[in-house]
């Protein structure tokens, strides 16, 4: 199913970071720093309490409505697992079944989710569906993936970052490759957490506009450095961190051609690693294509944190379940 260029999404007027009960999580944009701060918290909170094995059922008698337009390992096998930790269950309606959009349309879709579950969990082509859910649904709807923002992977790979790091601040975090979700959910965080950004992209192949207009919005508040260019190389130069994403995400498959001529110069191997700082560390969100937008070598190596990132899928998106669910 191809994707289609979303429209620029109005942010949604954020009350006090003190709770997030009942907030959807469609995009970063939506969120100051202190409410990201609170995700990141809650979330190192639930995964020291999951290593030393205590209970933490706060979603008793609460259920989660997963839709996926797209297929799914890690988002479906993390929510899941997340509710089932948390004491809640997780109801996975595959497209086969739902058809959302023919069979039945997106806002009854929500109209209907809405009596029964407490919350929804949407991973989908375009954006608007799942803007379409929040506005008909009385309950939660976060955005599972979408072709404009991919929030739930990016609070896992800052809590990964300060896991590596100790912190998020005075980092050079780097992204090179192609200026699609992951990079536009980036930059929403650098902008309200205060941090430096640089992304290389190949030319015609950079974040959005207005994506990188609110980012830098933001970041007149809270003293964030963000740089969009084209050299991948001056991206690696000192970096702390390398970020990388898949060349052709789903949808894209017609281009493939294209960018496999345009993206080679992008790829995160050994050579580009080298221009980073000794103690670097390699992220993808996966899943990877070994051999294009990052080697084995690299993937395998020691500065790879992808699995880590994997990993904290899981806590992180069990500390936004029990925030907007309010599960404590």
């Amino acid at each position: 199913m191809p994707t289609a260029e979303p429209a620029a999404f109005p942010v949604t007027a954020a009350p006090s970071a003190e709770s997030l009960e009942g907030r959807d999580v469609l995009t970063l944009a939506d969120f100051t720093g202190a409410e990201l701060r609170a995700i990141l918290d809650r979330a190192h909170q639930l995964k020291d309490l999951q290593r030393r094995r205590e209970p933490h059922r706060w979603l008793e008698g609460r259920t989660l409505a997963m839709i996926f337009e797209k297929p799914s390992l890690r988002t479906r096998c993390t929510f899941e697992t997340g509710m089932t930790q948390l004491g809640g269950h997780a109801i996975d309606l595959a497209s086969e079944h739902m058809q959302m959009g023919s069979r039945e349309s997106v806002p009854d879709v929500a109209r209907n989710l809405e009596r029964w579950v407490d919350a929804i969990m949407a991973r989908v082509y375009l954006h608007a569906t799942v803007v379409t859910l929040a506005q008909h649904a009385s309950v939660p709807v976060i955005n599972g993936l979408s072709d404009y923002s991919h929030p739930c992977q990016i609070m896992a790979d800052l809590m990964t970052v300060e896991e590596w790091k100790g912190s998020l601040q005075g980092l050079k975090i780097s992204y090179v490759g192609d200026g699609f979700n992951i990079a536009n959910s980036l930059l929403f965080a650098a902008g309200a957490l205060g941090l430096e950004l640089h992304i290389a992209t190949p030319p015609d192949y950079e974040p959005r506009e207005d994506v990188v207009t609110r980012a830098r919005r933001a970041a007149r508040q809270t003293g964030a450095r963000i740089e969009v260019y084209h050299d991948p190389r001056a991206a690696a130069d000192g970096a702390e961190v390398i970020y990388t994403d898949s060349w052709i995400s789903m949808g894209q498959e017609s281009e493939r051609a294209d960018r496999l001529r345009v993206f080679p110069p992008y790829q995160v191997n050994g050579a580009l690693v080298s221009l980073a700082r000794p103690e670097v560390m390699v992220m993808h969100c996966l899943p990877a294509h070994r051999g294009e937008e990052i080697t084995d070598e690299v993937m395998d190596g020691r500065h790879s944190a992808v699995f880590d990132q994997a990993e904290n899928r899981l806590h992180t998106q069990k500390a936004i379940l029990t925030l907007v669910m309010k599960g404590r």
